[in-house]
């Protein structure tokens, strides 16, 4: 299960929801899916706390480079995760509508 689907499936119950219970053709999780969307939009861009944070593993990686440059590394690999993760939710989307209309 990608980590879209468990954070959908996880708003829907903390909705209350049944989350395998079908809404108009498709499990009710897959409702939140574009609100998990927007928030997982929101989340692209790190803060400096994270970027410090990454940045840590990222110095192991090469000593010659500038604080600046290993924040900049960290950020980046950040927003590499979270891109990947919004084309998962987008293919979610997509294969949840097909599903649907069938």
């Amino acid at each position: 299960m990608s980590p879209i689907e468990k954070a959908a499936r996880a708003l829907c119950r903390a909705h209350g929801d049944d989350e395998d219970q079908l809404s108009d053709g498709a499990p009710r999780w897959a409702t939140y899916l574009p609100h998990l969307m927007t928030v997982i939009d929101a989340l692209h861009e790190p803060d400096d706390l994270m970027k410090d944070a990454g940045s840590e593993i990222i110095r192991y990686v090469g000593e010659e480079e500038s604080e600046t440059g290993y924040r900049s590394d960290a950020a980046n690999v950040w927003r590499f995760m979270v891109d990947a993760l919004r084309q998962n939710g987008r293919h979610k989307l997509a294969e949840i509508a097909i599903c649907a209309k069938e």
